[in-house]
């Protein structure tokens, strides 16, 4: 070969090398099926429930759910189908690269671009030979956004950056990897490769990114107003709301006047309406507080004499003096016993003796006495979870009676106590959370040796059993068979003896006061109650993906609630004598669109039991329930299997869940129809020995009766052209009776009397 022939083959040596270098190194570099490949089959959504990732897979090919298990999905990829899914020899070939660029048909459709960076890294994981995941594999350890939070104005735009960080100390970017996801369309949506924009709503957003396992998530405000100078004069209203600083007095007596002060709850109130530029509405008059306190505390309406008694009072801690009234009124126990009768299914369905309806009256006495003493809500939940014995001789034990299974054990538990929605682990990794098959059934294990003996045989739901702890019993991992010990939800194993009760441990984890759950689910649960929607909402589905709308707020209130010994009344107090529990319900232009601050009080329909006692206590003629004690109202119905339509209609829950969500209070046709028709109504304004028939019979004058029923009803004098019509229409109406029996059912219907507001 000549000198020539010899430089020539050198050039094209180089130059060869130089066409395929960029080739070269990515096929010299090692490409790991867990943590380069899943995250791609996530991203295409080739793993997700309604494709591969669902239980029974897509046509013969079935992937673990958003790959939570990376070893099972390399099986299928490699081994099944005869290996014929991958093509070492030609990656291009590949099954799986054909179906996903719709080379070949596919039901998916087409989900990759053959010049994408995915395509490449696909194939040259094929080329490589596939390599299987190994336990010295780098593992994810987190990842990060950048940036984590921002203020954002209507119309914006933010490119994220979601960073990748590993157990070998490295890090890599993961942005165009990651799956995202936006908790609030209508304030943001995000891009495929992370590009948040922001529409037109003002309001608070979270952004999830997920990339393998691991969770990160963005938070943004849009402000309600942009223009510094309206900024400033929306700054200038929100200095007139005129907190005080807490005198130590009222630290003490627990007591505060009208002029709110200066609590944490108050100051994270006021630090986020100044974030968002919002203006909460005004501070609402005395009578419409006096009602919304005492429909939200007791269940009950205020009467026409305390009304007028709270009116007159002119002392300055007049409301903190009202919710200690309140609270101390056997109205509050039986109110809030029925809504914890709920969350706890104190169900009665499929009772066939009056032993057993006894035993929904007993569980029903229990937590309405523990209410009435204000037991320490620590140990409402530690006697509960730890109940052994006779069930009519140590109550709390009843409710064992309809959580019977592990899974009803389990999702109880975490969603009553903990605020956490676990069902979905039960199946598969939690899709929008850290939790695992494992983390679920090893919190079943803290129940596995709960005996029964005796009971009714011929109930649905057996009642008079004797609750044990088993010499042993064992939960096993449904997929790999591991036995699992019981062990806290994201804790360690409990160290526990042969004779340990393993919910004595599982109850003084969870009360204990740096559980990151515990006093935040009840705050939450509470602020909810009173303020119609909770920091968290739902309330009973707390995760990274949905985050509190006001952290520091919920912080405030659970680390208040902890300190105080988990003291309800305590904690009931704090949020009733809130800034914000205090605020019209009605909006204005500064606050118009606002649901997630508090700016104003968000109005809601009275619940079943509350309505039809307020339709009996406005009538004076009580409900006659078949099969209870004559005069119970229904906020003291035992269960949810006495018979009332009425209740139905309006959205009694079956109990058949912790989740509140089961009570519906939304505003349905069947509604409309009863108030319009019900015998039960119509027997209430016709009784002979009711209001309405007394009223008639009385020598009142039109004005006086109308003042007195729009009190009565509303709580509220008429205003001057109300009085007029009701006075000139009794004056018309030649049929006295009548008359007032129109009057106090057209008031009875308004959504003034229907919802608190």
């Amino acid at each position: 070969m000549t000198n020539f022939h010899r430089i020539v083959w050198q050039l094209l040596i180089v130059l060869i090398a130089g066409m395929f270098s960029s080739q070269l190194e990515l096929l010299a570099a090692d490409v790991r099926f867990g943590t380069d490949i899943v995250p791609i089959l996530t991203k295409l959504g080739c793993n997700g429930g309604g494709c591969h990732g669902k239980a029974t897979g897509q046509n013969g090919f079935k992937l673990s759910l958003l790959g939570f298990e990376p070893d099972q999905d390399y099986e299928s990829l490699v081994a099944e189908g005869r290996g014929r899914r991958l093509s070492q020899a030609a990656p291009d070939r590949s099954l799986l690269l054909l179906k996903a660029t719709s080379s070949v048909p596919h039901g998916g459709g087409r989900r990759l671009d053959q010049s994408s960076d995915d395509y490449h890294l696909l194939r040259d994981w094929i080329a490589q030979g596939s390599p299987a995941p190994r336990s010295d594999d780098p593992q994810l350890v987190r990842i990060e956004l950048s940036p984590r939070n921002q203020v954002l104005a209507t119309n914006e735009t933010l490119q994220l950056k979601a960073t990748a960080f590993f157990s070998n100390g490295t890090s890599r970017d993961v942005t165009k990897q990651a799956v995202y996801q936006s908790n609030e369309l209508g304030i943001a949506a995000v891009e495929i490769d992370g590009l948040v924009k922001t529409g037109t709503q003002p309001g608070l957003v979270a952004v999830m990114a997920r990339f393998g396992e691991q969770i990160a998530t963005f938070h943004a405000a849009v402000p309600f107003v942009t223009d510094p100078a309206k900024r400033a004069v929306i700054e200038e209203q929100l200095r007139g709301i005129g907190f005080q600083p807490v005198s130590p007095s009222s630290q003490n007596d627990g007591r505060q006047d009208d002029r709110q002060d200066a609590s944490p709850t108050n100051t994270h109130l006021l630090n986020q309406w100044r974030k968002l530029a919002v203006v909460p509405s005004a501070t609402a008059d005395d009578a419409t507080f006096l009602r919304r306190a005492s429909i939200d505390i007791c269940g009950t309406l205020p009467t026409s004499g305390e009304i007028t008694e709270y009116l007159a009072d002119s002392r300055l801690d007049k409301k903190s003096r009202l919710i200690d009234r309140l609270l101390d009124r056997p109205e509050y126990a039986s109110y809030f016993a029925l809504k914890w009768s709920d969350i706890l299914q104190n169900r009665g369905a499929g009772y066939s003796t009056g032993k057993q309806r006894a035993g929904t009256t007993l569980f029903a006495g229990w937590i309405r006495d523990s209410l009435a003493t204000n037991k320490p809500y620590d140990q409402f939940v530690s006697e509960l979870l730890t109940a052994s014995g006779s069930q009519y001789e140590n109550p709390p034990a009843l409710w064992y009676r309809t959580v019977r299974k592990s899974s009803e054990y389990v999702e109880s538990v975490a969603q009553a106590f903990l605020g956490v929605r676990i069902q979905c682990a039960q199946c598969h990794h939690h899709p929008t959370e850290r939790w695992s098959q494992s983390d679920y059934f090893s919190l079943a294990a803290n129940f596995a040796r709960v005996g029964r003996k005796g009971g009714f045989a011929d109930a649905e739901v057996p009642t008079d059993e004797i609750i044990f702890l088993k010499d042993r019993s064992a939960v096993l991992h449904p997929r790999t068979g591991e036995r699992l010990q019981p062990r806290p939800l994201g804790g360690s194993e409990f160290l526990l003896g042969p004779d340990d009760d393993p919910r004595v441990s599982l109850a003084r984890w969870m009360t204990s006061r740096d559980n990151p759950f515990f006093a935040r689910t009840m705050a939450n649960r509470v602020w909810a109650h009173f303020l119609g929607r909770g920091l968290v909402h739902p309330i009973d589905d707390a995760r990274s993906t949905n985050p509190p709308s006001n952290p520091e707020l919920l912080d405030a209130l659970a680390q208040d609630f902890a300190t105080s010994g988990f003291n309800v009344k305590h904690l009931i107090r704090s949020i009733t004598l809130s800034h914000a529990y205090g605020l019209e319900s009605a909006p204005h232009a500064g606050n118009t669109g606002d649901t997630q601050t508090f700016s104003r009080f968000y109005p809601r329909r009275l619940s079943a039991e509350v309505l039809l006692d307020g339709f009996s206590q406005v009538l004076e003629v009580p409900t006659v329930f078949a099969g209870v004690r004559a005069g119970t109202r229904a906020i003291d119905l035992p269960d949810e299997n006495v018979a009332a339509h009425f209740l139905d209609v309006f959205g009694r829950p079956a109990r058949m869940s912790a989740c509140e969500c089961e009570r519906v209070d939304a505003p349905a046709l069947t509604q409309a129809l009863e108030l319009v028709n019900s015998a039960e109504i119509q027997r209430k304004l016709t009784e002979k020995s009711g209001y309405s028939q007394r009223l008639a019979e009385s020598d009142k004058s039109h004005a006086d009766i109308a003042n007195e029923v729009f009190v009565r009803v509303l709580a509220r004098k008429p205003r001057a052209d109300e009085l007029k019509a009701a006075a000139d229409y009794l004056a018309l109406e030649p049929d006295r009776a009548e008359a007032c029996r129109s009057l106090l059912w057209s008031l009875l219907v308004t959504n003034e009397f229907l919802f608190n507001h």
